[in-house]
């Protein structure tokens, strides 16, 4: 597994840059990420193909009533020096954008299924199968969540957080996905979980996101109500970030790829909850991150803190200077 150092030359710092998804906050999170690490000044560029046209993502054109390249339409230039497409719907713009501007470096994210010849530089997670001399591979996925961002909240502590006694848990809910069901069941098997750690006289730091179903919210209330603790109930800004960097461990619903990733890039141990379903990707994810040393599957019931460490799991980084590689490689040099 590579790292990369955090202090070098950036290649592509301050380059143009159009980010193409469909503005779904998984998919943002993602491509920010590497667009953070590689130094790029990024435009937006939600797209939203209907009907036929998505339907025949990856392989079928952008909808002439886009007016693709025209002046005045939403994809016209000044065409971006750098572009970065994640999922399948992205790769008719992005393949469009490679027409009319052939200089512009593209970087598609995830295996769309339009093979390796799609982009100029490609990145698939591990659990992927796409693999290629142009296919740059992690084991977690990118996050904004970079050394140097987590290391400056590390040096200041919110009094609230400060309060609470240690060894301090984040708590990171998912919810219901097309793979993991989260039953009734489910839910109370995680609350038998966290009653257990605050037995052994943790405090926690408990936060959602939008996918987390009503009973997950309310089990996990009732479970953590006798303990210290900071619940953030979806009012006002989310104190995540904070709960990321002075955590000593985690708990993480094992539903979402980039949340299990920005606790592993911490360094801290993350005891993962796996909720009835799942998925033959997601299981060679969870695999991997346990192979590597970052995460355990969380038990029933917790008996014990077990510590352990390893060394932390930067992707977007990682992709970046294989981006700037590339990009040197092939010559990109013009201002």
């Amino acid at each position: 597994m590579m790292h990369a150092p955090v202090d070098h030359f950036r290649p592509l710092a301050g380059r143009s840059a159009w980010l193409l998804t469909t503005g779904a906050a998984g998919m943002d999170v993602q491509t920010r990420g590497l667009a953070d690490a590689l130094g790029l000044s990024y435009t937006l560029k939600p797209i939203a193909p209907k009907g036929i046209y998505k339907l025949l993502s990856p392989w079928g054109p952008v909808a002439a009533s886009e007016r693709f390249g025209e002046a005045g339409a939403e994809f016209a230039p000044p065409w971006p020096q750098v572009a970065i497409a994640l999922g399948r719907t992205s790769v008719p713009y992005l393949r469009a954008l490679r027409r009319h501007s052939p200089a512009t470096f593209t970087i598609l994210m995830l295996d769309t299924r339009a093979g390796t010849g799609a982009a100029d530089a490609i990145w698939v997670p591990q659990h992927d199968r796409l693999r290629g001399e142009n296919v740059i591979v992690t084991l977690t996925s990118p996050h904004s969540f970079t050394p140097a961002r987590i290391e400056a909240l590390r040096r200041t502590m919110p009094d609230e957080i400060a309060a609470l006694p240690g060894p301090r848990v984040a708590v990171v809910l998912g919810g219901r996905n097309g793979s993991y069901k989260f039953t009734a069941s489910d839910d109370a098997r995680l609350a038998a979980s966290l009653s257990s750690l605050g037995a052994l006289g943790v405090s926690f730091m408990i936060t959602p996101s939008r996918r987390t179903h009503h009973r997950l919210f309310n089990v996990t209330e009732a479970a953590t109500r006798g303990f210290p603790r900071i619940l953030w109930d979806g009012d006002g800004p989310n104190p995540y970030p904070d709960f990321l960097a002075h955590a000593d461990m985690f708990v993480v619903t094992g539903d979402s790829v980039n949340m299990t990733g920005e606790a592993a890039a911490t360094g801290r141990p993350v005891l993962v909850f796996h909720p009835s379903g799942g998925s033959a990707k997601f299981r060679r994810f969870h695999r991997a991150l346990e192979a590597y040393g970052a995460t355990r599957e969380l038990p029933e019931r917790v008996d014990r803190l077990p510590p352990w460490s390893y060394e932390p799991l930067h992707a977007a980084e990682t992709i970046a200077r294989e981006v700037e590689r590339r990009w040197l490689a092939r010559g990109c040099v013009h201002p």
